[in-house]
């Protein structure tokens, strides 16, 4: 069974027997309360303020700092409540450690989830990184039964001490959702009666929670034939009013996902913006790890949609400064517990019910920095030693040595602008365990593939997406007169995400025309005439949808014109010398989430998968690493597959990227990046790119 501390059926019961009891304070009319939700979002195990890929502290992140905010809101509203929206419990080495290297036995309880429970949330979602380790290991660290056939039933393992709610994702066989849809939860606040005096009152809070679709797509081999997931507006229209009469005052839909304006559909990945139509009262976002509404604490141009996704800025019913969507409030904490979400609200007690006052709402996604605009708030001292075994143990796991050498510096500093230096590997990894599989296979079909060259794709996973400390960087200064000792850290710092398994597809010329097109959309269109300053890429929001193409000894080549629009940048298509025809077959090495349709690439939905392998794209990077003993910089670093067509510019464009790195673009031969410029307000440097080199 699940948990039965939050069935919404045992919940209704206790309200019931409230309503029933003659001692229930009496509220007066036109009584006000004040209450702020405060949401963490994205969290991705990123307990304390470091970096295990680097083995380095990094100030900018971490839960530990994000209490101390917390604890300043708390303190400013003490009628509040503390939600989380969902991808806890996977994203740095410790995730991975707690998971797979040394899993977290029952009797344990995941480190982020400690200091969670240390921290008194009030309620959960789940995210569809909360997926990547499977249901088995899912239902054991949140102790949830989910009724599934050949998923175990944990029995009092250690979880979160608060309600965990998905209303979207259900049971394919009963359509019983798999964890409790929503949770309803009394909280006792201190409201000002009319004549000002102040009053204890009860705010029933209801929760539900929901993830993307794409989760079916994205974590195919932990979910297919065990649950299906229903659309947002759907199961929110379901749920509402149901949560309505069962007693809640004010409903929080805590939504992974994202703003997107194209038609609904069920199966869209970012449903929020409907999602804020169904009747709820406040929206907590999640999934894209951006901030809405726009923050506070720096002089933050709206206009510039590098500060904040462009998608999001001028959607229909989308206000980015106040926080509103369709009038609702909505907030987005970024991620990696960066910040903290707040939204204020104002309710009036009228008629027998509690009413939120629209125009007495404030909402912002607060920032280490949020006092000045400069000073960052310090850790809370008392979330360390909470951890403090688990981190130790990661670190140790972190420095195993993997026994190969690297002679130079594989970074993604510059990757948008063509350095391959930490994406190359990875292709080579890729391609040589296709070929590999296809030379070993007894399978006809499997067979009959020899013939067909294998090419491969990988993208800067870590190029700033989540802010100007977020570059891969493994082996600084690493030389051939001072090789570096790679270790077990390093294969996930060049490939991020350990869920991913390494999968093949099939495709055409045209079709690899239309993939790189897709990725070159990351891209701003470039005019030649502007003497004003141009963002060669507007966002690094998507930023692991930039898939750079390789093949074995350079011989695919493509160059991409930024003065075109979307759709027709890709020129100089050739492989092997020869220019590539549209019916040209190739064998594409790359992850589940691309084969299966994640990113929304042209004719690339599950149809042309021939390969599944059972091994994650880190593991084949790890092993492949291994294998060679030693790496350098002609044989696996300086293969620049792509180029910019040449291009002069009236006015500077640039790309961000992170402070006193010019050396890095030198080294690797980038003459394109000329100059590093000013810092922006997010802390990136903006370096010069000359187009025409």
């Amino acid at each position: 069974m699940k948990n039965l501390t939050w069935l919404p059926s045992l919940t209704v019961l206790a309200l019931a027997a409230c309503g029933n009891n003659t001692n229930t304070p009496y509220i007066p009319e036109g009584t006000v309360l004040k209450v702020a939700l405060l949401e963490t979002t994205d969290l991705h195990q990123n307990v304390l303020s470091y970096d295990y890929y680097g083995l380095k502290p990094d100030a900018t992140l971490g839960l530990e700092r994000t209490s101390t905010l917390i604890s300043g809101a708390r303190t400013e509203n003490p009628n509040n409540v503390l939600l989380d929206d969902g991808d806890v419990v996977q994203g740095t080495l410790l995730g991975d450690y707690q998971a797979v290297a040394s899993p977290v036995p029952c009797s344990g309880t995941m480190a982020i989830h400690k200091v969670m429970n240390a921290l008194k949330y009030d309620g959960g979602g789940v995210g569809n990184h909360e997926f990547n380790y499977g249901l088995n290991f899912l239902g054991q660290i949140t102790n949830t039964n989910f009724g599934l056939s050949g998923i175990t039933a944990p029995s009092n393992c250690g979880a979160p001490s608060f309600p965990i709610v998905l209303a979207n994702v259900v049971n394919a066989t009963t359509q019983s959702p798999i964890f409790n849809p929503y949770s309803i939860i009394p909280k006792n606040f201190t409201g000002t009666a009319p004549d000002g005096s102040t009053i204890n009152v009860t705010l029933n809070v209801g929760i539900m929670g929901f993830v993307p679709p794409q989760i079916m797509d994205w974590d195919q081999k932990n979910l297919a034939g065990k649950v299906m997931v229903n659309g947002v507006v759907e199961t929110a229209n379901k749920y509402v009013p149901e949560m309505r009469s069962k007693g809640a005052d004010l409903i929080v839909a805590l939504s992974h996902g994202g703003l997107d304006a194209s038609t609904y559909s069920p199966k869209m990945e970012n449903g929020s913006l409907y999602l804020s139509t169904t009747g709820i009262d406040a929206l907590m976002l999640g999934h894209s790890h951006l901030i809405f509404p726009l923050q506070k604490e720096a002089p933050v141009d709206p206009t510039k949609p590098f500060t904040i996704d462009a998608s999001l800025a001028h959607l229909p019913g989308v206000d980015p400064v106040k926080g509103l969507v369709n009038g609702i409030p909505a907030v987005m904490a970024q991620s990696w517990g960066r910040r903290l979400g707040i939204i204020q609200m104002t309710l009036k007690y009228q008629s027998g019910k509690w009413v939120v006052q629209p125009d007495q709402t404030n909402v912002e996604a607060r920032g280490f920095t949020y006092t000045d605009g400069k000073t960052s708030v310090a850790a809370d001292p008392a979330i360390a030693p909470l951890v403090d075994t688990e981190h130790k143990a990661t670190l140790a796991y972190a420095a195993q040595p993997l026994g190969t050498t690297t002679d130079f510096e594989m970074s993604a500093y510059f990757a948008l602008v063509g350095d391959v230096s930490a994406i190359q590997i990875v292709n080579q990894a890729q391609i040589n365990y296709v070929q590999n599989f296809i030379a070993n296979s007894t399978d006809p079909t499997i067979i009959s593939y020899k013939s067909i060259p294998v090419i491969s794709c990988s993208a800067p996973f870590k190029a700033g997406r989540n802010g100007a400390t977020d570059f891969t960087d493994v082996a600084p200064n690493a030389t051939p007169a001072n090789p570096f000792v790679l270790q077990v850290r390093n294969p996930g710092d060049l490939y991020l995400y350990g869920n991913n398994n390494l999968q093949a597809v099939k495709i055409q010329g045209s079709d690899l025309k239309n993939w790189l097109e897709k990725s070159a959309s990351q891209f701003a269109q470039i005019n030649p005439a502007l003497t004003t300053e141009q963002d060669l890429v507007p966002s690094y929001s998507t930023i692991y949808n930039y898939d750079v193409f390789y093949a074995t000894n350079n011989a695919l080549k493509y160059q991409i014109d930024v003065t075109q629009a979307v759709g027709s940048r890709i020129t100089s298509l050739t492989y092997a010398g020869k220019p590539v025809a549209p019916t040209d077959n190739f064998i594409v090495a790359t992850n589940d989430y691309r084969a299966g349709g994640g990113g929304n690439f042209p004719g690339i939905d599950g149809s042309k998968t021939i390969i599944k392998s059972p091994d994650a794209n880190q593991a084949v990077v790890s092993k492949y690493l291994s294998s060679l003993g030693k790496v350098t910089a002609a044989t696996n670093g300086s293969g620049q597959s792509w180029s910019f067509v040449k291009t002069v510019t009236k006015g500077p464009v640039i790309l961000r990227s992170v402070t006193g790195k010019l050396p890095v673009a030198k080294a690797v031969g980038l003459n394109r990046v000329i100059a590093e410029g000013a810092m922006d307000p997010n802390g990136y440097a903006k370096y010069q790119i000359d187009l025409n080199q």
